[in-house]
This record gives structure tokens, C-alpha cells and sequence, in this order.
């Protein structure tokens, strides 16, 4: 259209193209979009399947385990499942501080109050959806499918958080589910040991089919599975990043 109008100037000026129409470039369309590193801005893995997320003016943790400090800084405790690699109640209290609210399932709930945690917990299952500490959460089924050691009637969780606009999926304990199709995340933390969780090969077609803009490997390094595992989930995720943490001490 700012063509057309510039050579109708054109004819009715002779030739002499005035101000009110001099043409400028049009910029070509371009889709920005966020580098890999800001999706995990304030994300720090403390090994295995434990995590710190430090964003939009709130601190949480997943799963803290086998922690070398104690930083009593937590707003949230997002804890999935009661294995002792996941829940710790020691653990726990080095990151919990008078205001911290734990979010888990009930038979976390009830070992850590076994354990003398007086804290807020807040007992969820897979399906819901809420708001603790201004953080949007939905919490979503984690189970094996080919093993054992996490059934589905047990109700474990992992969860989806959303921080600063960005949503960020801790998968817990898992196998490559049904319910992993569909779901909207920006993040993806994935097992990727094998084991009681899913392969690093199983762990990239679940990448595939949840397709986050940034994948990360977890659940190695420590009781079972090696760098070589992240890696090979790395190479086998095709099109969609990977991001192999380094562990924060």
C-alpha cells in the first residue's frame, strides 16, 4: 500500500517524489524468541532429581536431596514421591524456613510429619491445579509403565510450575506416559537413568512428544546412570535443545 501511494506521487508530482511519501525499508517479519538460557535463568541442578529454582521473586526446590548446605531459603518444596532419594526430611530442613510451604502427595506428607516437620504442607494429587506463594502449579501423574518401583495407583506426582511467565515440568520418578502428550511446558526435566525411570532412549521420544523448548536430563549420577546417559538422551532428542546441567555444589 505505502508502494501504491508513492508511485501515485510519483505521477501526479512529475516525477518528484515529495516528502509525505518517502518510502523506508519494511523490516521482514521475524518470530524472537527467548535463548535456551533464559528458560533456565535461576534453574540449578543439585544432582539426581533435585533442583533449585530461584525466579520471579520466588525460591523452590525439588526433590532436595544429599544437600551440602543449608540455605534455609525456600518459599516452596515441590516433593513428588516418598523414596528416600526424593524425600528426605533432613534434607528438607536445610532449605525450609518458618514461611516454607511443602507441596506433596499424602504419604510424603505423612513421613514428614512422622519425621517432626511442623512446617505448612499442603497435600495434593495428580490433576490438581493451584496457587502457593504466587506460583501456579498443576501437578500430573508419574509412574512406570514397564516396571514396578512407582505404580499408578500409588498417585505419585511430578509438576508443572509456572515462574516469570515461564513453565517449567519436573517429571519426578517416571516412564514414558500417555498423559505426557499435550502437556504445555517451556522446560522439561526427564529422567533419563533407566532403571526404575525411563532410558535415555525412552526419555527422548517422551522430549518428542512433549516438545519443551529446552530439555533437560536428571536422575543420573547418583544411584543409577552416567553422563553417558544425559549425553545419549542428548543425541537422541533430534530438533529439540538439550542442556546437560553442570551439578551446583
Amino acid at each position: 500500500m505505502r508502494l501504491l501511494r508513492a508511485l501515485c506521487a510519483l505521477a501526479m508530482t512529475g516525477g518528484v517524489l515529495l516528502a509525505p511519501y518517502t518510502l523506508h525499508p519494511t523490516p521482514a517479519f521475524s518470530a524472537v524468541q527467548m535463548p535456551a538460557t533464559s528458560y533456565l535463568q535461576g534453574l540449578s541442578w543439585l544432582g539426581h532429581a533435585s533442583f533449585r529454582l530461584s525466579r520471579g521473586g520466588a525460591t523452590l526446590y525439588f526433590d532436595p536431596w544429599k544437600l551440602s548446605s543449608e540455605p534455609h531459603d525456600a518459599d516452596l518444596v515441590l516433593i513428588g514421591h516418598p523414596h528416600f532419594d526424593h524425600l528426605d526430611p533432613a534434607d528438607v530442613a536445610k532449605v525450609a524456613r518458618a514461611e516454607t510451604e511443602v507441596v506433596t502427595v499424602a504419604e510424603c506428607a505423612e513421613k514428614l510429619k512422622a519425621a517432626g516437620f511442623a512446617g505448612t504442607i499442603r497435600v495434593v494429587k495428580p490433576g490438581d491445579k493451584l496457587q502457593a506463594k504466587g506460583v501456579s502449579i498443576e501437578v500430573v501423574p508419574a509412574y512406570n509403565t514397564d516396571k514396578k518401583f512407582h505404580p499408578k495407583e500409588n498417585g505419585w506426582a511430578g509438576f508443572i510450575v509456572e515462574l516469570d511467565g515461564v513453565r517449567i515440568y519436573h517429571a519426578g520418578d517416571t516412564d514414558f506416559i500417555p498423559e505426557m502428550q499435550g502437556l504445555k511446558t517451556d522446560v522439561a526435566l526427564l529422567p533419563v537413568s533407566g532403571t526404575y525411570v525411563m532410558t535415555a532412549e525412552q526419555a527422548a521420544e517422551a522430549a518428542k512428544a512433549i516438545n519443551p523448548k529446552v530439555a533437560v536430563p536428571m536422575h543420573y549420577g547418583s544411584i543409577v546412570g552416567t553422563a553417558a546417559d544425559a549425553k545419549r538422551f542428548q543425541e537422541l532428542c533430534g530438533g529439540i535443545i538439550v542442556e546437560i546441567l553442570a551439578k551446583t555444589v
